[in-house]
C-alpha cells in the first residue's frame, strides 16, 4: 500500500487532517484572494463595473464550486475509496472518466451562459452600464470555462490520493503571475493595451490554463500515486457512476448555493446598483468561507473516503466532526469580526456611501451566522467522502427556500433591506444545523448509501 494511503488509514486523525488541510487552506485562500484583488482593481473602474462583476460572480463561483468542490469532490472520493479498498487499476482509470465528465460539463455551461447571459443578468438587476460590464466579463470567462474545469478536475485527482501539497504549489505560483497580469490587462502597461473589465477575464483564464498544464505534467510524468492512461483506458459506466453518484448530487447543492445568491441578488436589485454592489462585495466574504471550508473539506473527502473504503467507519466519523467544528470556529470568528467592523472590508473595494451602507447591513446581520455555514460545508465535504449526500442536498433546499421566500416576503411586506438580510442569516443557520443533525443521527450508514460504501 502506498505510504500516503497508509497514513490516511492509520496515522493520528488531527495531525493528518491538519497536514492535508493546511496546504488546501493556503491554496483556496490564495485563489479567493486573487479574486478579491481583481475585484479591487475592477472597483477602480467605477460602480457600474463593480456591479457588473457582482452579477457574474455567482455563475463564476458555481463553476468553481462544481468543478472543485462538487464534481471534483466526486472525483476525489472515487479515487480515495478505490485506493482504500485496494483497487489501484480503478483509481488509475478514474482519471480518464473524470476528464470526460469535465469536458461535457464545461461545454454545457459555455453554451448556456453565452446564449442566456443577457437575459440572466437583466433579470438579476443589470441595467445599462452594469449590464454591459457583466456581459463583457462573462462572455470571455464562459468562452474559456473549460480551463476552470480541467484545472480543478486534475487538482482533485491529486487530492484524492492524499496529496494536497502539489495543488498548493501550483495555485500559489499561479497567483504570483495572476495579480500583476490582471492589473496590466485591466489598466494597460507599456505595450499591453488597457482592456478594462475584459482584462480581468483574460488574466483569470491565463491562470487556469497554465495551472492545468502544470497538473497534467505532474500526473503524466509518473510522480503521483495514480497513473493516468488515457489511450489504454476503456470507458466503463461503473466508474462514471462512482463519480456521478457523488458529484451530480453535490453539484445540485452547489447550484442551489449559487442560485440562492443569484436570486437574492435580484431581490437586492430592487434597491439599486449601489445596493447590488454592496451586497456583492459583502457576499465575497461569504464566498471566501467556501474555499476556506474546502481547505478542510478537500482533506476530509480523502480522509473519510479512504477510511470508508477500508471499512473504518468510526475513524471516518471522528475525522468529520474534528474538521466540522474546526471550520465552525474559524468561520464564526470571521463573521463576528466582519459584523463588528464591516466598513473595514467594504471600503477596500469602493467608497460609495450607498454601497458601504448596504454592505454593512448585510455583514452586521448575516456575519454572526457564518459559523453554521462553515460547519455545514465541512460536513458536506465529509459526506462526499462517505458517499452519502441526501441530507446535504435537503439542507441546500431548505436554505434556498428560506433565503429566497423569506427575503421576498420581507421585501414585499416591509421594503426593509435589513430584514431581507435576516432571512439570509436564518437560512445559513438552517443549512449547518440540518447537515450536522443528520450526520449525528447516523445518516451516512443507512439505506442505499450504506450498501454502496460497503460494496466499494
Amino acid at each position: 500500500m502506498d505510504l500516503r494511503t497508509k497514513a490516511l488509514l492509520e496515522a493520528p486523525i488531527l495531525p493528518t487532517l491538519l497536514r492535508l488541510a493546511i496546504p488546501n487552506v493556503i491554496t483556496t485562500t490564495v485563489q479567493a484572494s486573487t479574486g478579491l484583488i481583481e475585484t479591487y482593481f475592477i472597483g477602480m473602474l467605477g460602480t457600474d463595473a463593480l456591479a457588473g462583476v457582482a452579477l457574474v460572480f455567482p455563475g463564476l463561483m458555481l463553476m468553481q464550486m462544481m468543478s472543485a468542490g462538487a464534481m471534483g469532490g466526486g472525483v476525489s472520493s472515487a479515487i480515495a475509496r478505490a485506493l482504500g479498498s485496494g483497487r489501484r487499476d480503478d483509481a488509475d482509470a478514474t482519471v480518464s472518466h473524470a476528464l470526460v465528465i469535465a469536458l461535457g460539463c464545461a461545454a454545457f455551461f459555455s453554451v448556456a451562459v453565452l446564449a442566456g447571459g443577457p437575459w440572466l443578468y437583466a433579470v438579476l438587476g443589470g441595467r445599462e452600464g452594469s449590464l454591459a460590464a457583466a456581459l463583457a466579463y462573462s462572455n470571455i470567462v464562459f468562452a474559456g470555462v473549460i480551463l476552470i474545469w480541467l484545472f480543478n478536475t486534475l487538482a482533485n485527482v491529486i487530492r484524492g490520493t492524499g496529496n494536497t501539497f502539489v495543488p498548493a504549489i501550483v495555485t500559489v505560483g499561479g497567483a504570483v503571475l495572476l495579480v500583476p497580469l490582471s492589473a496590466a490587462l485591466i489598466f494597460g502597461f507599456g505595450p499591453v493595451p488597457r482592456l478594462g473589465i475584459a482584462g480581468g477575464a483574460f488574466a483569470l483564464l491565463t491562470y487556469y490554463g497554465l495551472g492545468t498544464l502544470a497538473f497534467a505534467f505532474y500526473l503524466w510524468s509518473g510522480r503521483g500515486v495514480v497513473r493516468p492512461k488515457l489511450l489504454e483506458t476503456k470507458l466503463r459506466w461503473p466508474l462514471f457512476r462512482d463519480i456521478l453518484r457523488i458529484g451530480a448530487v453535490a453539484s445540485l447543492t452547489s447550484l442551489m448555493t449559487n442560485v440562492t445568491i443569484g436570486l437574492t441578488t435580484g431581490l437586492v436589485g430592487a434597491f439599486g446598483a449601489a445596493a447590488i454592489a454592496g451586497y456583492g462585495v459583502g457576499t465575497r466574504l461569504e464566498y471566501m468561507l467556501v474555499p476556506l471550508s474546502f481547505g478542510f473539506g478537500g482533506a476530509l473527502v480523502a480522509l473519510v473516503g479512504t477510511n470508508i473504503g477500508a471499512g473504518q467507519r468510526d475513524r471516518a466519523r471522528r475525522a468529520a466532526w474534528i474538521g466540522g467544528w474546526t471550520c465552525f470556529v474559524i468561520c464564526e470568528a470571521i463573521g463576528v469580526a466582519a459584523a463588528l467592523a464591516p466598513a473595514a472590508w467594504l471600503s477596500l473595494f469602493d467608497r460609495d456611501p450607498a454601497m458601504i451602507e448596504a454592505g454593512s447591513a448585510y455583514l452586521r446581520v448575516v456575519g454572526p451566522f457564518y459559523g453554521f455555514f462553515g460547519l455545514g460545508m465541512a460536513l458536506y465535504f465529509a459526506s462526499q467522502g462517505a458517499g452519502a449526500l441526501k441530507w446535504p442536498l435537503l439542507a441546500g433546499l431548505f436554505r434556498l427556500f428560506i433565503a429566497v421566500a423569506g427575503g421576498w416576503l420581507m421585501l414585499r411586506w416591509t421594503g426593509n433591506l435589513t430584514l431581507v438580510f435576516m432571512a439570509l442569516g436564518v437560512a445559513l443557520a438552517t443549512f449547518g444545523i440540518v447537515i450536522a443533525a443528520a450526520v449525528a443521527a447516523g445518516a451516512w450508514f443507512r439505506g442505499p448509501n450504506d450498501n454502496a460504501s460497503k460494496a466499494s
